[in-house]
């Protein structure tokens, strides 16, 4: 979405937006989509509880500290933090994997809590900053770090997530950071399509899907870095 907002306007004639603009858009998009995509994981059964909720407390406050303090970075200094988050989801999402086995059921589902706990802190502080909830960075992170089976690892990291953009928001809110007009259209799109795309996720084999996301997370970040060095 932020790759989106900062390059599509301009081709269509419309001054380009800043990445503190885009960063207020883009964490209502994440919030919505959150509630909306992690209604349809824990229908599937692929949302951990607990995993979620010794990580999201974490990221929920390091977001909202991040979220607040994004108005004190500069448009090049957000970019750059953006831009090196997705290149480094983007390398862990596609290196190569052993193939994965049958998902346990999220009841006995273990996990390193430390890590669980590094990787959320850092994810929240920095994605509280770029406005993003941090799924493309966090994902990968849990996977290869935490070791959290792929289908199970994206159900909850919804879950996550809706924590630290429900933090992220709130510190953009209330400095002021979020063009309300601008979220209108971006609201009335991100229900059914979070919708869709849970729903399409189960349907599509990991080793598939994790290509999909690292392709799309490393053309983002290609792009990002490009703008960032280049302008």
């Amino acid at each position: 979405m932020a790759p989106l907002l900062l390059y599509v306007p301009p081709l269509f004639g419309f001054e380009p937006l800043s990445m503190h603009t885009v960063a207020g858009l883009t964490i209502v998009q994440g919030l919505v989509a959150c509630i909306s995509g992690v209604i349809v994981h824990k229908r599937f059964n692929s949302v951990s509880g607990r995993l979620a909720g010794w990580m999201g407390t974490t990221i929920f406050i390091a977001a909202l500290l991040g979220g607040a303090g994004s108005e004190y970075a500069s448009h090049h200094v957000l970019l750059l933090i953006f831009g090196a988050l997705a290149f480094v989801g983007a390398i862990l999402m596609l290196a190569p994997r052993e193939k994965e086995g049958k998902s346990p059921a999220v009841e006995e589902l273990y996990f390193s809590r430390w890590r669980a706990l590094v990787s959320a802190g850092g994810v929240g502080i920095l994605g509280g900053m770029v406005g993003q909830g941090g799924s493309f960075i966090l994902v990968p992170l849990l996977t290869s770090f935490v070791h959290i089976p792929t289908r199970i690892a994206i159900g909850s990291n919804l879950a996550i997530v809706l924590l630290s953009t429900t933090a992220g928001f709130i510190g953009k809110a209330l400095t002021g950071q979020i063009e309300w007009l601008l979220t209108v259209p971006i609201l009335l799109t991100v229900v059914p399509a979070a919708q869709l795309g849970g729903v399409m996720s189960h349907r599509v084999p990991v080793r598939k899907l994790r290509k999909i996301l690292g392709v799309l997370i490393a053309v983002a970040a290609a792009r990002i870095l490009y703008s960032a060095f280049w302008g």
